[in-house]
């Protein structure tokens, strides 16, 4: 699951800076709500970010709020304002899944952390996939 989380491909440029398309890391799709802690680093230094979702924009807090999903095989979208030198880029991305049907003690619900890293070709190779992006 991690391994395909940042594929190549994943990290390109656009007219207002970076997307990176991240893959969900767990075994079934989840509510874009249970979506947290989102943060971003490029080559060391965490860059803000937000979450496109179809035509919009959103900053990552406030994904709890949304009602879409996060499809196992879909990439969640995220935009930073940031310009990107031409080559390769060191990428982490951290983020919590609350996973509401698993309980990690009474009364709590099971909240996964997510540590993903890969070096990635700005605007590289695209791979060949049936995935989407999360809308």
């Amino acid at each position: 699951m991690l391994q395909t989380a940042l594929r190549e491909g994943a990290l390109t440029s656009s007219p207002t800076g970076f997307e990176l398309r991240v893959g969900l890391s767990w075994i079934r799709s989840m509510p874009l709500a249970s979506v947290g802690g989102l943060k971003v680093a490029l080559d060391g230094d965490v860059v803000p970010v937000r979450v496109v979702l179809g035509e919009r924009a959103v900053p990552p807090e406030e994904l709890a709020l949304e009602p879409g999903w996060w499809f196992v095989q879909d990439r969640m979208v995220i935009a930073g304002a940031r310009n990107l030198d031409a080559g390769a880029h060191d990428v982490t991305v951290d983020f919590t899944i609350l996973v509401p049907y698993l309980q990690a003690g009474p009364g709590a619900p099971l909240v996964l952390p997510f540590h993903l890293e890969a070096r990635l070709e700005l605007d590289g190779p695209a791979v060949i996939s049936v995935s989407r992006d999360v809308a």
